[in-house]
Order: C-alpha cells, then sequence, then structure tokens
C-alpha cells in the first residue's frame, strides 16, 4: 500500500453513528463525520457510509472472543477517530463523546447526524454523564439539600423497600417445658435504606440500553457496590459492608458438591409460604439429618392451629424407630386427649417410684394382669 496511517498524515475526525448492525458482527458502526459528510440523507443515505472499526482497550483481547466484546455504542452517540487510509474512506473509532445535547432526535427526518431511524437517543436535554454519578442537587429556600434530577430506578429501590417483616414468635409456652430466648420476643425486621448519596466524580457507574445497571461508587464514607437487573433483581453492599440481595421472581442456587456456611450471628427466616427440606434424596446410609443446639439454649417449635407429625416409614434398613432421650425431665401436657396405640408389646421401665393420679375411672383389662 502506497499511502497509509504515519506515512502520508493523520486525519482526525468527529461524527455520529448512524447504524450498528454490522452485518460481519465485527462491532463496526456507520460513522457520519462532520467536514466530510453532508447530513442530507438523500444526498448520502446512512447505507453508503463506510464500516468503522472500533479501538478497543489494552485491557482488552478482543481475539476468539477474549476481552470485552466491542459494543455498547447506540444510535446518536458522538465518536471520535481517525481515517487510516489517505482516501478517507476507512476510518477508525478511538472512543465516544458525552456532551448536552441542544435538541432531541426527529424520527424519520431527512436528516443526517441523529438517530432519525429510532427515535431513541439522545432522551434528555442534559448531560450525557449517569443521573447516577451526577447525584444533581438543589437547596430551598429553607437551607434544605435534595435531589432535583433523581435516577428512575432509585426512585423505584427506595419506594420498593420491604417493611416490618414479620419474625418467628414462640407462645404458649408452659410452666415445666424450656422457656424461650429473649430474642422470639422481637416482632418485625426493615430492609435497610440504600446508603446512596454520590457525589460526582466518585460514582463509576456503568448502565445498558436495557437498563441493566452497575456502580462502583468511592464517595467518601459513601462507597458501594451496586448491580442491577432491570427487572429489579439485584444487590448492594453498603459502606460498613452489609449487603442487601433483592430476587425479583425465583431464585435457584445449584451447587455440585458441597457447601459450608458460617453465620457468626443470629438468623432469621420469614417465609410467607410453605418450606420443604429433602434430605437424602439417593437412599443411601449415612447422609443424616442432623440439628445440635449449643448449651444454655433451647430447640423451640410452635404450629399455630396447625398438626405436628413425625412418621417413619416401614422399609430400609434403619426403619421405623422414633427415639426419645431426656437426660432430665420429660414433660408433656396434653389439652385435650391422649391416645396411644401400640401394636405389639408396650414395656415401662421406671427406676424410682411412680405416681398415677386419674380423677375419673381408671380401667385397666388384659388377658392376665398381674400385680406384685
Amino acid at each position: 500500500m502506497k499511502n497509509f496511517m504515519g506515512k502520508d498524515g493523520f486525519t482526525w475526525f468527529v461524527g455520529v453513528v448512524e447504524d450498528r448492525n454490522d452485518p460481519k458482527t465485527l462491532g463496526r458502526l456507520r460513522v457520519r463525520c462532520l467536514g466530510y459528510h453532508t447530513e442530507d440523507l438523500v444526498k448520502l443515505p446512512t447505507s453508503d457510509l463506510p464500516w468503522a472499526h472500533v479501538m478497543n482497550p489494552i485491557t482488552s483481547a478482543t481475539v476468539s472472543g477474549i476481552g470485552q466484546s466491542p459494543l455498547g455504542v447506540v444510535e446518536g452517540t458522538w465518536v471520535v477517530g481517525f481515517f487510516t487510509d489517505s482516501d478517507n474512506q476507512q476510518p477508525m473509532i478511538m472512543g465516544t463523546l458525552p456532551g448536552v445535547p441542544s435538541t432531541l432526535p426527529l424520527k424519520d427526518s431527512n436528516l443526517g447526524f441523529q438517530d432519525y431511524i429510532h427515535g431513541n437517543y439522545p432522551k434528555y436535554k442534559e448531560t450525557d454523564v449517569n443521573r447516577l454519578a451526577v447525584n444533581e442537587k438543589t437547596e430551598n429556600d429553607d437551607g434544605e439539600i435534595s435531589e432535583s434530577n433523581p435516577h428512575s430506578t432509585l426512585t423505584l429501590r427506595r419506594a420498593d423497600r420491604d417493611l416490618a417483616v414479620g419474625i418467628a414468635q414462640i407462645d404458649g409456652i408452659y410452666e415445666g417445658v424450656a422457656q424461650i430466648d429473649p430474642d422470639l420476643d422481637a416482632t418485625s425486621w426493615d430492609e435497610p435504606e440504600t446508603p446512596y448519596d454520590a457525589t460526582y466524580p466518585r460514582n463509576h457507574v456503568y448502565e445498558t440500553e436495557g437498563g441493566h445497571i452497575k456502580e462502583f461508587d468511592d464517595t467518601p464514607d459513601k462507597e458501594r457496590i451496586h448491580e442491577r437487573h432491570n427487572s429489579g433483581t439485584g444487590y448492594e453492599i453498603h459502606p460498613n459492608g452489609s449487603k442487601v440481595t433483592r430476587v425479583k421472581k425465583d431464585s435457584y442456587n445449584i451447587i455440585t458438591n458441597d457447601e459450608y456456611c458460617h453465620i457468626q450471628g443470629t438468623s432469621r427466616a420469614t417465609i410467607d409460604e410453605g418450606l420443604r427440606v429433602r434430605v437424602n434424596a439417593r437412599g443411601q446410609s449415612g447422609n443424616n439429618y442432623n440439628v445440635e443446639v449449643g448449651q444454655g439454649s433451647n430447640v423451640n417449635i410452635e404450629v399455630n392451629g396447625g398438626n405436628i407429625n413425625l412418621t417413619t416409614l416401614g422399609s430400609g434398613q434403619d426403619a421405623g424407630d422414633i427415639n426419645l432421650n431426656a437426660s432430665r425431665n420429660l414433660n408433656i401436657q396434653v389439652g385435650n386427649q391422649m391416645n396411644v396405640n401400640v401394636i405389639r408389646d408396650s414395656i415401662e421401665n421406671i427406676g424410682g417410684k411412680k405416681d398415677e393420679l386419674v380423677i375419673g375411672n381408671n380401667t385397666k383389662t388384659g388377658k392376665k394382669i398381674d400385680l406384685n
């Protein structure tokens, strides 16, 4: 090649993206360049503009799918670049240019240098920097400072807080039965408020055209990490290290081996509907369901208006038994009838004395009754 970049000059350009549907899926863009192309779409339609390659950063390999895909620019984006040939037919884009749009796009217009096909971008007559990064504020006559142009997702998050979530409370504890922990008297908890209070230029924001958002906020004493799907599912890490996760629909957690979870404080779970736990789904021996409570604490189970059912099925090598071992007292209080049905033998061994008080009749029936 006789003339090429660096040997026959270096020509810059600034322009507007009008097409990003690269038929070769290389991330190329069609750009109308100021001073080189007319805005008249009749004289120079977008389809006649040359495809411009996009320059990726050195941190992206951009080969065999490795690194960041050279995508993200939309129709209406202002870009800066240079021509790699002397005929200005091989443009190369180096980056995008934010600004403050003076006008909004006119869809189906005959003029270029805008998103005339879709009429989507720009959306606002304000800075192209994300509202979450700018956090524009105003002060009223009373000296109160407030956000004047909050991002819509921030408004939705604040309105969508989960409040007054009820937690387990154990009632109906009778004398002689293991008492409850005072913490179980608590009634509810609230989802923490978002600590968002970004200061320009500390908040690094990435938002896609579909509404997905990432924030890495370096505002002093307000440092956060926030990632959000456009459905509202996402998480936020607060300045103190707390993490709030919200899933707007179903959540699946698949682990192909073991899981270890260490909660160094108290765990509280509130489930509005049912809970099912299945252990040893493969039916292999030794996969037990074990619950251990340390000294000084109790296990309290309460059912409001329902039953507690314990069943062992008569199959398998260890089928059948229910074992109760009380190292001290075994206290049972029955509000109505107590029915015990033993299919075979019943054996009762008492190391001390036995006191039996029956207010009504006491009937003993058997083929043979021995009293010693």
